[in-house]
Protein backbone atom coordinates (compact mmCIF):
# COMPACT_ATOMS: atom_id res chain seq x y z
CA UNK A 1 0.00 0.00 0.00
CA UNK A 2 1.22 3.49 -0.75
CA UNK A 3 -0.31 6.87 -0.32
CA UNK A 4 -0.09 9.99 -2.35
CA UNK A 5 -1.65 13.39 -2.23
CA UNK A 6 -2.99 15.25 -5.20
CA UNK A 7 -1.32 18.47 -6.30
CA UNK A 8 -4.44 19.62 -8.10
CA UNK A 9 -6.93 22.07 -6.68
CA UNK A 10 -9.74 19.54 -6.50
CA UNK A 11 -11.85 21.21 -3.87
CA UNK A 12 -14.69 23.60 -4.25
CA UNK A 13 -16.35 25.86 -1.76
CA UNK A 14 -19.25 24.72 0.32
CA UNK A 15 -22.32 26.70 1.27
CA UNK A 16 -20.43 28.45 4.09
CA UNK A 17 -17.82 29.57 1.51
CA UNK A 18 -14.63 28.14 2.96
CA UNK A 19 -12.11 26.10 1.01
CA UNK A 20 -12.26 22.33 1.36
CA UNK A 21 -9.07 20.39 1.82
CA UNK A 22 -9.33 16.75 0.91
CA UNK A 23 -7.25 14.42 3.06
CA UNK A 24 -4.62 11.87 2.08
CA UNK A 25 -5.16 9.60 -0.87
CA UNK A 26 -4.12 5.97 -0.56
CA UNK A 27 -3.46 3.74 -3.58
CA UNK A 28 -3.59 -0.05 -3.87
CA UNK A 29 -1.67 -0.94 -7.01
CA UNK A 30 -2.78 -3.81 -9.29
CA UNK A 31 -0.90 -7.07 -8.88
CA UNK A 32 -1.33 -7.93 -12.57
CA UNK A 33 -1.78 -6.01 -15.82
CA UNK A 34 -3.47 -2.67 -15.08
CA UNK A 35 -6.87 -2.80 -16.82
CA UNK A 36 -9.09 -0.66 -14.59
CA UNK A 37 -8.88 2.06 -11.97
CA UNK A 38 -11.63 2.50 -9.40
CA UNK A 39 -11.85 5.34 -6.91
CA UNK A 40 -13.22 3.90 -3.65
CA UNK A 41 -15.04 6.39 -1.39
CA UNK A 42 -15.38 5.71 2.33
CA UNK A 43 -18.33 6.45 4.60
CA UNK A 44 -18.81 9.42 6.92
CA UNK A 45 -16.20 9.64 9.67
CA UNK A 46 -13.74 7.30 7.92
CA UNK A 47 -10.54 7.87 5.92
CA UNK A 48 -9.24 6.52 2.64
CA UNK A 49 -7.01 4.13 4.54
CA UNK A 50 -10.10 2.55 6.18
CA UNK A 51 -10.72 0.38 3.11
CA UNK A 52 -7.24 -0.31 1.72
CA UNK A 53 -6.65 -3.52 3.71
CA UNK A 54 -9.98 -4.95 2.53
CA UNK A 55 -9.34 -3.95 -1.09
CA UNK A 56 -5.90 -5.58 -0.99
CA UNK A 57 -7.56 -8.94 -0.20
CA UNK A 58 -9.87 -8.86 -3.23
CA UNK A 59 -8.96 -11.36 -5.94
CA UNK A 60 -9.03 -8.60 -8.57
CA UNK A 61 -5.40 -8.37 -9.72
CA UNK A 62 -6.00 -6.01 -12.65
CA UNK A 63 -7.62 -3.16 -10.69
CA UNK A 64 -5.85 -0.15 -9.25
CA UNK A 65 -7.79 1.23 -6.26
CA UNK A 66 -7.55 4.92 -5.37
CA UNK A 67 -8.84 5.65 -1.86
CA UNK A 68 -9.09 9.39 -1.15
CA UNK A 69 -10.02 10.84 2.22
CA UNK A 70 -12.93 13.25 2.50
CA UNK A 71 -12.39 16.73 3.88
CA UNK A 72 -13.04 17.37 7.55
CA UNK A 73 -16.08 19.61 7.77
CA UNK A 74 -18.83 20.54 10.17
CA UNK A 75 -21.80 18.23 9.65
CA UNK A 76 -25.18 19.71 10.51
CA UNK A 77 -26.65 16.26 11.21
CA UNK A 78 -24.15 15.92 14.08
CA UNK A 79 -24.84 19.38 15.52
CA UNK A 80 -21.96 20.96 13.62
CA UNK A 81 -19.42 18.47 14.93
CA UNK A 82 -16.47 18.24 12.51
CA UNK A 83 -15.75 14.88 10.88
CA UNK A 84 -14.66 13.56 7.50
CA UNK A 85 -17.60 13.87 5.13
CA UNK A 86 -17.95 14.12 1.36
CA UNK A 87 -20.78 16.65 1.74
CA UNK A 88 -22.91 18.17 4.50
CA UNK A 89 -25.97 16.33 5.77
CA UNK A 90 -28.75 18.16 7.56
CA UNK A 91 -30.95 15.18 8.44
CA UNK A 92 -31.60 11.51 7.70
CA UNK A 93 -35.10 12.38 6.49
CA UNK A 94 -36.24 11.83 2.91
CA UNK A 95 -37.24 15.50 2.94
CA UNK A 96 -33.75 16.75 3.84
CA UNK A 97 -32.08 19.19 1.46
CA UNK A 98 -29.09 17.77 -0.39
CA UNK A 99 -25.77 19.64 -0.38
CA UNK A 100 -25.40 19.81 -4.16
CA UNK A 101 -22.34 22.05 -3.93
CA UNK A 102 -20.58 19.57 -1.63
CA UNK A 103 -21.61 16.65 -3.85
CA UNK A 104 -20.24 18.47 -6.91
CA UNK A 105 -16.97 19.26 -5.10
CA UNK A 106 -16.50 15.60 -4.19
CA UNK A 107 -17.46 14.38 -7.68
CA UNK A 108 -14.94 16.88 -9.10
CA UNK A 109 -12.27 15.49 -6.78
CA UNK A 110 -13.04 11.96 -8.02
CA UNK A 111 -12.90 13.09 -11.67
CA UNK A 112 -9.56 14.81 -11.08
CA UNK A 113 -8.13 11.65 -9.51
CA UNK A 114 -9.18 9.65 -12.59
CA UNK A 115 -8.12 12.26 -15.17
CA UNK A 116 -4.47 11.17 -15.26
CA UNK A 117 -5.17 7.45 -15.76
CA UNK A 118 -4.02 5.86 -19.06
CA UNK A 119 -6.48 5.96 -21.98
CA UNK A 120 -6.64 2.16 -22.28
CA UNK A 121 -7.73 1.72 -18.65
CA UNK A 122 -11.43 1.53 -17.72
CA UNK A 123 -12.49 4.01 -15.05
CA UNK A 124 -14.92 3.60 -12.20
CA UNK A 125 -16.08 4.94 -8.87
CA UNK A 126 -17.39 2.96 -5.91
CA UNK A 127 -18.26 3.71 -2.34
CA UNK A 128 -19.84 2.78 0.94
CA UNK A 129 -22.61 4.74 2.69
CA UNK A 130 -21.96 8.46 2.09
CA UNK A 131 -19.23 7.46 -0.38
CA UNK A 132 -21.82 5.40 -2.27
CA UNK A 133 -23.95 8.51 -2.60
CA UNK A 134 -21.05 10.42 -4.14
CA UNK A 135 -20.48 7.47 -6.51
CA UNK A 136 -24.15 7.60 -7.57
CA UNK A 137 -23.96 11.39 -7.92
CA UNK A 138 -20.89 10.92 -10.16
CA UNK A 139 -22.87 8.43 -12.26
CA UNK A 140 -25.69 10.95 -12.59
CA UNK A 141 -23.21 13.64 -13.63
CA UNK A 142 -21.74 11.25 -16.22
CA UNK A 143 -25.19 10.40 -17.59
CA UNK A 144 -26.19 14.07 -17.84
CA UNK A 145 -22.76 15.20 -19.06
CA UNK A 146 -22.55 17.86 -16.38
CA UNK A 147 -22.29 18.47 -12.66
CA UNK A 148 -25.24 19.86 -10.73
CA UNK A 149 -23.77 23.36 -11.19
CA UNK A 150 -23.86 23.00 -14.99
CA UNK A 151 -20.11 22.53 -15.53
CA UNK A 152 -19.14 19.76 -17.97
CA UNK A 153 -18.42 16.32 -16.46
CA UNK A 154 -15.09 15.20 -18.02
CA UNK A 155 -14.75 11.48 -17.23
CA UNK A 156 -16.10 8.44 -19.08
CA UNK A 157 -17.05 6.11 -16.23
CA UNK A 158 -17.32 2.43 -17.12
CA UNK A 159 -18.52 1.20 -13.74
CA UNK A 160 -20.23 2.56 -10.64
CA UNK A 161 -20.76 0.55 -7.48
CA UNK A 162 -22.72 1.72 -4.43
CA UNK A 163 -22.90 -0.25 -1.18
CA UNK A 164 -25.40 0.80 1.52
CA UNK A 165 -25.91 4.25 0.06
CA UNK A 166 -28.69 6.41 -1.31
CA UNK A 167 -29.31 8.42 -4.45
CA UNK A 168 -28.79 12.09 -3.60
CA UNK A 169 -30.89 14.78 -5.29
CA UNK A 170 -33.46 12.15 -6.22
CA UNK A 171 -36.34 14.55 -5.67
CA UNK A 172 -35.33 17.33 -8.05
CA UNK A 173 -38.57 17.22 -10.02
CA UNK A 174 -37.70 14.50 -12.51
CA UNK A 175 -40.43 12.17 -13.67
CA UNK A 176 -40.13 8.95 -15.64
CA UNK A 177 -41.54 8.98 -19.14
CA UNK A 178 -42.21 6.28 -21.73
CA UNK A 179 -39.19 7.18 -23.88
CA UNK A 180 -36.84 6.79 -20.91
CA UNK A 181 -38.30 3.38 -20.10
CA UNK A 182 -37.78 2.38 -23.76
CA UNK A 183 -34.17 3.62 -23.57
CA UNK A 184 -33.58 1.45 -20.50
CA UNK A 185 -35.08 -1.57 -22.28
CA UNK A 186 -32.86 -1.00 -25.34
CA UNK A 187 -29.80 -0.69 -23.09
CA UNK A 188 -30.64 -3.93 -21.25
CA UNK A 189 -31.03 -5.78 -24.55
CA UNK A 190 -27.81 -4.32 -26.00
CA UNK A 191 -25.56 -4.83 -22.97
CA UNK A 192 -27.06 -7.77 -21.17
CA UNK A 193 -28.68 -9.67 -24.00
CA UNK A 194 -31.90 -9.60 -21.98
Amino acid sequence: MSYTTSNRDTGSRNAKRFALEFGRTFVVMPKGVHKATIVWLHGIGEKGSSWTQILETFQLPHIKWICPSAPTRQVTLFGGYPCTAWFNMTSMSEDACDDLEGLDASATHVANLLASEPDDVKLGVAGFSMGASVALHSATCRALGQYGNGNRYPINLSVVLALSGWLPCSRLGHYTNVEEINDVCRWLVAYLGA
